[in-house]
């Protein structure tokens, strides 16, 4: 993964124009959501989804994991970032003009080393598109809107918390606390890091940017710098007036049915310590407190019975404890709610 940054350019206009979109898009969240589907990054956060997306998907989806893989460009028959109604969106792919599936097709070939054969057909066969797009609103179905609802609260106050950010600092407080690993604003540029490690100037000229909400895109930004009419690009969901990615148990809960079982097996609190030792790894017994909203004394001894547990570990660092979930007690909490 690179670390030569991409560097918008921004004018006094281009400021102006730089907006929140109102929610995640639709087929943005499906992209992101095939390429953790091919990972085994962030356990905790999504490993508990995968399982149970993975178990209702169809083998056929595989077609759709050869055009998006889990790092580089994914073709895109319309514009990631349009901002309609799920089944609208694939319906408008079913219905589109050869020439342009054959003309995106040929763009996102040209980026590729290798081309999957059966592509060479997308812009022929209307039954090949029909497949690639049915696959498309299957995963969507399973992996994405069964959480809408809970989704939808936490863009929410995502979306409160962007305008906290504009009212007390102006638009450049608002860049700088979108995603603070991989995007810095040093006024008047926004500095990205990508996963692909592309470094290049881009002068937005007058159009601003769309800044798009994305629940599953917590690491890398996607971007398009070509879109019209104005340019976007996606940070993680906050969970926090830090700007950064939801806490990842927080993100797990929202994608997976709440379980029960946990607190009927630990108690409500002892389950809350577990999961915020899981959020935070390395916390001190005092921030676990804080985070658990329970007591010091009360912290330590759910640790030490957690400890006892081997759901976490515990190592000292002078006369400090420091606590970290084991891959017993990430199993635990990644396990599915009982029917």
């Amino acid at each position: 993964m690179g670390q030569v940054p991409l560097r918008f350019h921004f004018t006094a206009e281009d400021l102006a124009r730089t907006r929140v979109a109102e929610a995640p898009r639709p087929l943005l969240e499906v992209d992101i959501a095939l390429r953790l589907l091919q990972e085994r990054t962030y356990p905790v956060r999504f490993d508990a989804w995968r399982r149970q997306v993975l178990r209702h998907l169809s083998p056929q989806v595989r077609m759709l994991f050869e055009v998006t893989p889990s790092v580089g460009v994914s073709l895109n028959l319309l514009d990631a970032a349009a901002a309609r109604e799920p089944r609208e969106l694939f319906d408008e792919m079913r219905s589109l003009p050869r020439g342009h599936v054959r003309k995106e097709t040929e763009a996102w070939a040209a980026q590729r080393r290798t081309v999957p054969a059966w592509t060479r057909g997308l812009g022929e066969d209307a039954a090949v598109l029909g497949r690639l797009v049915d696959l498309m609103e299957h995963v969507h179905r399973e992996a994405v809107e069964p959480h809408r609802e809970r989704l939808d609260a936490l863009v929410a106050a995502d979306q409160a918390m962007r305008m906290r950010h504009v009212i007390r600092g102006g638009p450049g407080t608002l860049l700088n606390s979108l995603n603070p690993r991989r995007m810095h604003w040093e006024p008047p540029v926004l500095a990205v890091t990508m996963a692909s490690g592309r470094d290049a100037d881009i002068h937005l000229g007058g159009r601003g940017l769309l800044l798009v909400p994305s629940v599953f895109g917590v690491e890398f930004p996607l971007l398009d710098d070509t879109a019209e009419p104005q340019p976007w690009i996606t940070y993680p969901v906050g969970g926090a007036e830090t700007g950064a990615a939801l806490p990842a148990v927080q993100t797990a809960s929202a994608l997976t049915a709440p379980s029960s079982a946990l607190s009927a097996l630990l108690g409500a609190t002892r389950a809350t310590v577990l999961r915020s030792i899981a959020e935070r790894p390395g916390c001190t017994t005092t921030e676990l407190a804080r985070y658990a909203r329970i007591s010091p004394a009360s912290a330590s001894e759910h640790a030490t019975v957690l400890r006892t547990a081997g759901l976490t570990t515990t190592i000292r660092h002078r006369n400090t404890a420091l606590h970290s979930v084991t891959p017993a007690g990430v199993t635990l909490l990644n396990a599915p709610a009982g029917r």
